[in-house]
């Protein structure tokens, strides 16, 4: 497991009977979560600002206990994110993904000092951006791509906290059919994120599931990587699916490149010295820019 353990910004307090309480620079949040299924934290070892409740019949509502900004920032390292509690309990940052901003700034970076040429990521699923942030601040260019314009907006909001006044073009759009439209004007990208959801409709209505769809979409993605591509990286909250399984897919989808190819669980510290997981990841890394 990868965790990401190094946060200023915010803190895992407690986790318990399907609730995680965490600290997001001074607001504290009580949240569901999946994968808690044990019991014994305290969930009430500090001042609660607002808890999430779900509601039977799906999504659910927050509970405001105490004063608080309707947003906020928080920072990890020289980048900055806007934070907002929303619906179906989401604040729009996942801050155990600070594993892969680390790995994808480090290729980036690497890649930059070997010569001084442009550096093309593609973002898909991109959500609010933070990786594409990140990407852009260790000096990539970025083109983000989601279906929602309000995450897009935010994401571009979150470029500007970090600085990151120019090198991400954003796009509102069907992921699959902005792919193969590059495909047709035969653009290239030296790396691809991808954070693609378990279900999903694009803005014409276009339905995606990630079992049926995935491993197709990635084949696809593989057209428009460049000749010696840097990485692509696939990240899965879906119960169930298995860090191997987006190794295998990645394995099979881009065997016609040079690289090495990992899969790890993703997680996030806790001040009850336990990680907690939140997800899975694969990742391909280009010949000769592993992490040795």
């Amino acid at each position: 497991m990868k965790i990401a353990d190094d946060w200023q910004d915010y803190k895992i307090l407690a986790s318990s009977d399907g609730m995680k309480l965490e600290n997001w620079k001074g607001v504290v949040l009580l949240r569901p979560d999946p994968q808690v299924i044990w019991s014994g934290g305290n969930l009430y070892s500090a001042d609660i600002h607002a808890v999430y409740h779900r509601n039977e019949k799906g999504g659910g509502y927050w509970e405001k206990r105490k004063p608080f900004p309707d947003e906020w920032t928080v920072s990890y390292k020289d980048l900055t994110f806007k934070v907002k509690p929303m619906g179906f309990k989401h604040t729009g940052l996942f801050p155990e993904q600070a594993v892969n901003w680390n790995e994808l700034r480090r290729i980036i970076e690497l890649a930059k000092s070997r010569g001084n040429r442009e550096i093309k990521v593609l973002n898909l699923f991109a959500y609010t951006g933070a990786a594409s942030v990140a990407c852009a601040k260790s000096g990539a260019t970025v083109t983000h791509v989601d279906a929602a314009k309000g995450m897009v907006e935010r994401a571009g909001e979150n470029a500007r906290l970090s600085g990151v006044d120019s090198g991400i073009r954003y796009i509102v759009d069907d992921c699959m059919k902005f792919v193969r439209r590059e495909i047709r004007r035969g653009n290239k990208y030296d790396g691809i994120i991808m954070d693609p959801p378990s279900y999903g409709r694009g803005p014409g209505g276009e339905m995606w599931k990630i079992e049926r769809d995935l491993f197709g979409f990635v084949q696809t993605c593989a057209e428009v990587l460049s000749e010696k591509p840097l990485f692509m990286l696939i990240n899965s909250y879906t119960t169930g699916l298995q860090p191997a399984v987006l190794k295998n897919i990645l394995m099979l989808a881009l065997k016609n490149f040079k690289g090495t190819f990992d899969a790890y669980e993703v997680g996030i510290a806790t001040e009850e010295g336990i990680p907690l997981p939140c997800g899975a990841g694969g990742l391909f890394t280009g010949e000769g820019y592993g992490n040795k």
